[in-house]
Parts: C-alpha cells; structure tokens; sequence
C-alpha cells in the first residue's frame, strides 16, 4: 500500500495505515479495520478518534468509516498543525493540596470548568478532574476534611503540552490518554513545571468548528 505523503509526518505509521485501509474498503466498520490489521477494536479506538475529530476521516452509525473529502481534509489537518495551543488556551483554575474536595467540586461548578490544576509555590503538582471527585464523594466520608491532594493525578504522571506543540498534538493528547482537559505548561527556574494556561475538549472544539466553517 502506498503512503500518504502529506500526513506522514504527523501520523503515526498505523494512523497511515488506518486511512488507506479505509479509502481501499470504504465504508468499513472498526472491526473490520482491526482484523486487518491483526488488532483489537479496543487499540484502534484512541486512532480512529484522532483521525475523526481532525477531519481525516468521516464515520456513519451502522455504516461504518469512509474518506474525507481530500482537499477539506487536507485543509483542516494543515490548520490544526499550524494552531499553537498557546494561541488557544484558557485561563488555568489552580486549587492547593489542601483545598477540600468539597471545596473543588464548588469551584469546578462556579468556573464551569472539568479539571482543576493543584498547585504549590507556582510549580505544577497534580490535576483533578470531575471524575476523581465523584469518585471522592462515592466513597463517603466528610468531602469537607478530605484534601484533594489525596484524590488528584501527581507528576510525573500528569499529560501536558508545551507551548510550542500543536493543537493537533494536543488532541493526540487529549484521545489516546482519555482526558478532558490538558495543562499548557512552561519551565520554572528550578526546573518544576508551572501551569500558564489550558486546553480542554471544549477549546479543540470550538476551533475545528471555525475551520470548518
């Protein structure tokens, strides 16, 4: 099979392949990618979700995927490379370790936002999302005592972008690590990490609806 010589650069070897599987066979279902590829529908989903969501390919229900129209294709993908996530980002909501669950969940709802950035002495030290906080108040107790340092996602295992990466890196990001929301993030003197902004679902999407437009 050939290569698509104006994706290849971004995309990763099995995304190329993914495109052309599709273009021979359209329209063809997930499944049906993943036999002939000898994977599980399961390892396709973060790759099919990237391709979808930048306009690479397109996917009906109970008809499966087919080709984008190259030439829009070919445009959106271009402009989603060359969008810097500096230049989409959002304010960051920063919260401390000691801030109460309780607490985290009132300030995710006044500033409509899913992930809150925990933060000491400027330096990035966990996020936490909408989810870790149902998942405190599932498990009982006073979310008043209950510091969402306990609950949140610490470095190093937090994903983020820097300012300079793309917004597709960004949806790379965002898909294949299923979150809702990622830090931009630029170095401190001491080497920490500090958060400057954020790039959630919400923004990806607003822009991929500008240039679609």
């Amino acid at each position: 099979m050939k290569q698509k010589g104006e994706f290849k650069i971004k995309l990763s070897e099995r995304q190329n392949l993914i495109i052309e599987i599709i273009e021979e066979n359209e329209p063809i279902t997930g499944e049906a990618i993943a036999e002939k590829l000898g994977l599980t529908r399961a390892t396709l989903r973060p790759d099919l979700a990237v391709l979808s969501m930048c306009g690479l390919i397109d996917a009906k229900p109970k008809v499966g995927y087919f080709s984008a129209d190259k030439k829009q294709t070919k445009y959106v993908f271009e402009k989603l490379s060359a969008i810097k996530v500096s230049e989409i980002k959002s304010v960051p909501v920063n919260v401390t370790e000691s801030t109460s669950v309780y607490d985290a969940i009132v300030t995710i709802f006044l500033e409509n936002v899913g992930t809150l950035f925990v933060v000491e002495d400027e330096a990035l030290k966990g996020v936490v999302s909408r989810k870790d906080l149902l998942k405190a108040a599932m498990g009982g107790g006073d979310l008043n005592t209950i510091p969402v340092g306990i609950v949140m996602t610490r470095m190093p295992k937090i994903i983020y972008c820097t300012e300079d990466e793309s917004m597709f890196d960004a949806v790379e990001k965002i898909i294949e690590n299923e979150v809702d929301c990622v830090p931009i993030v630029t170095s401190l003197p001491d080497g920490k990490l500090k958060a400057v902004g954020r790039v959630s679902k919400t923004n990806i999407t607003k822009v991929i609806l500008e240039i679609s437009k």
